[in-house]
């Protein structure tokens, strides 16, 4: 019997939590894990009781907060160590969120669509965190893909 594999699973659960999402430009979805286990989860929206974001156009959002930002304010607020977490996220994470995981001890990060800034991408790889793509039915190591 082949079981799903803990990557798999924890990226169809970002999958799920981006359909939370409040944003109408881009629903974006994250899980922190450790050791397969699920410690944090988010998605991107506005600020908590305010209206959601209503997107006319393609023009930035200025309002969202990304879902990478909210997993690691939801673990900040619930007392959860981030230090050596895993973060599952449909899209890979901008510059700012990725200096956010660089300084919240990440250690791994899996993205399922690449946005078009991979700047982010660049500074968790520089900063030592392993990146990789998640391409359906295999992992490919950022790093090695861009050589």
């Amino acid at each position: 019997m082949t079981r799903i594999s803990e990557d798999r699973i924890l990226m169809e659960t970002a999958c799920l939590w981006s359909q939370r999402g409040t944003c109408s430009r881009l629903r974006v979805g994250a899980v922190l894990s450790r050791n397969g286990r699920i410690i944090a989860t988010g998605y991107n929206g506005n600020v908590a009781g305010a209206d959601h974001c209503e997107h006319v156009d393609n023009t930035p959002c200025e309002t969202a907060v990304h879902a990478e930002e909210n997993v690691l304010y939801f673990a900040a607020r619930h007392g959860t160590k981030t230090e050596g977490a895993d973060l599952h996220v449909t899209h890979n994470p901008c510059y700012r969120c990725a200096r956010g995981l660089v300084n919240a001890g990440v250690r791994r990060v899996v993205y399922l669509f690449e946005y078009r800034d991979t700047s982010g991408l660049q500074l968790l790889v520089d900063s030592g965190i392993d990146v990789f793509h998640d391409q359906g039915d295999m992992l490919v190591n950022w790093k090695e893909a861009e050589t």
